[in-house]
C-alpha cells in the first residue's frame, strides 16, 4: 500500500458563504479524506480562518496540490498556505544565561515531541554552550554592546539565511531584537515572558512579585513585533502560589511554567495551529 501524503491547509480571508463547500469539493476531487477541520469566522472583523489537515494519494505533491487549488482560492480571494507536515520547521534557539526553556525545548526535542529540527543554539553568553554541543547542535556565541548591536545582528540574519531557519525560539534571550530585525523577521519570532507584565517589568520581577503577595504567576508565549512585549499572544497559563512561598519557589514555579507554555507555543506554531488575526491570533487546537 503506498504512503499517503499528510498536508495541513491555512486560509484567511473576508467571510463569504460558499468557502467550507468550495474548500471540501476541491479537497474531495484530488482524491483527499479531510482527517480534521476547524473554522471560525470573526464577527467583530468579517474575517473567516480554517485549517483542514487531510491525506491524500502518495503521488501528491504540495505543487499538484497549489495547481488544482488556486482557481477556488482565487474565486474566493483565499490567503491561503499549504504545508506538509512530513517535513519538520527548522528552529533556531536563542537563550542568554537562564537555561530552564533551552533545556526543555532540546529534550523534547530529542524525544520527538516538538516535530522540529534544531539548527543551531545563538546566545549573548558562553554558559549553554556544552549543553547544546552534547546534543550535536552548533553553538554561535554573539556577545551583545551598544556598540556591536547592529552588526551581531547581521550576524545573527545571515546564520538565519545560510540554516534556512523557518522559526526564531527566544528561550529567554534577554536582549531586545531592533525594529527592523523584529519587521524583517514578523510572523517567524516567538517569545516568552512572565504574565507579571506590565505590572512588574523590569529587573526581579519575582521578587517583586512576592513583595506584593501575589497569590498567581504566570507565562505568556507571543509573537515578536517592534512593540516591546506586545505581540500576539500564542498562549498562557499560570499557577497558583500562596503566602508560605518563598522566593525562590515563586521562581522556581515561575521557569517550569514559562518552560511549559513555550513548549506549547512551539509545538502550535510547527503544527500550523496558528494564524494572525491583526494583533490577536487565531489557535485551532
Amino acid at each position: 500500500m503506498q504512503q499517503a501524503a499528510d498536508l495541513v491547509l491555512l486560509i484567511a480571508s473576508e467571510d463569504r458563504k460558499g468557502i467550507v463547500a468550495a474548500v471540501a469539493n476541491s479537497i474531495a476531487s484530488q482524491d483527499c479524506n479531510i482527517v480534521e477541520s476547524s473554522q471560525y469566522g470573526d464577527g467583530s472583523t468579517g474575517r473567516f480562518f480554517m485549517r483542514v489537515a487531510l491525506t491524500g494519494p502518495a503521488a501528491m505533491t504540495i505543487a499538484s496540490f497549489t495547481e488544482a487549488f488556486t482557481p477556488v482560492a482565487t474565486a474566493f480571494r483565499l490567503d491561503w498556505q499549504i504545508h506538509d507536515l512530513g517535513r519538520k520547521l527548522k528552529a533556531m534557539i536563542m537563550v542568554s544565561q537562564g537555561g530552564h526553556c533551552l533545556n526543555d525545548l532540546l529534550y523534547r526535542t530529542a524525544s520527538n515531541r516538538l516535530p522540529m529540527e534544531v539548527t543551531s543554539v545563538v546566545s549573548n553568553h558562553t554558559t549553554w554552550q556544552r549543553r547544546a554541543e552534547h546534543e550535536g547542535i552548533p553553538f554561535f556565541h554573539l556577545p551583545i554592546t551598544p556598540d556591536n548591536k547592529l552588526a551581531q545582528e547581521a550576524e545573527m540574519l545571515r546564520l538565519v539565511e545560510t540554516q534556512e531557519v523557518d522559526l526564531i525560539i527566544l528561550a529567554r534571550y534577554m536582549q531586545v531584537l531592533s525594529d527592523p530585525l523584529c519587521r524583517k523577521l514578523d510572523g517567524r519570532v516567538i517569545n516568552i515572558h512572565h504574565s507579571f507584565l506590565p505590572g512588574f517589568k523590569g529587573a526581579k520581577p519575582y521578587h517583586r512579585a512576592y513583595e506584593r503577595g501575589v497569590k498567581m504567576i504566570g507565562a505568556t508565549a507571543h509573537y515578536v513585533t517592534p512593540d516591546l512585549d506586545e505581540g500576539p499572544i500564542i498562549t498562557q497559563d499560570v499557577s497558583n502560589v500562596d503566602h508560605a512561598d518563598t522566593v525562590e519557589d515563586l521562581i522556581a514555579q515561575g521557569q517550569d511554567t514559562e518552560s511549559r507554555v513555550l513548549a506549547r507555543a512551539v509545538k502550535l506554531h510547527l503544527e500550523h495551529r496558528v494564524l494572525l488575526n491583526g494583533n490577536r491570533t487565531i489557535v485551532f487546537k
